[in-house]
């Protein structure tokens, strides 16, 4: 089989087409290689979604804590918070704290 004839096989002259190289190239070079690439875009899809979960959280955080501002404003409560948070107490009370041994034998 002589260049000839291979050149004028059906398949070699479909890749061998100047526009289909020329859109081959381009499609590589976008996929791969361009500041917007494909690669380019699903890590920043990544970071949005990682961001969209930090925001979720700490909205939940936000509404835990004005939750408990808002029960914070019964002096019951404010007592019990300074007790168990702060270690707080009131004029000759004694406090005992407790604390487990977290190590498993």
């Amino acid at each position: 089989m002589k260049l000839k004839q291979f050149l004028n096989k059906p398949i070699i002259k479909i890749i061998s087409n100047k526009y289909l190289l020329i859109l081959t190239t381009f499609i590589i070079w976008m996929v791969f290689f361009d500041e917007n690439s494909l690669l380019n875009h699903r890590e920043f899809n990544k970071e949005i979604e990682k961001l969209n979960n930090e925001k979720k959280y700490y909205k939940s955080e936000i509404e835990k804590d004005n939750a408990l501002i808002k029960n914070l404003d019964d002096t019951e409560e404010l007592e019990k918070f300074a007790r168990e948070e702060y270690k707080m107490k009131k004029e000759n009370e004694e406090i005992y704290i407790i604390q487990y041994d977290t190590i498993a034998k």
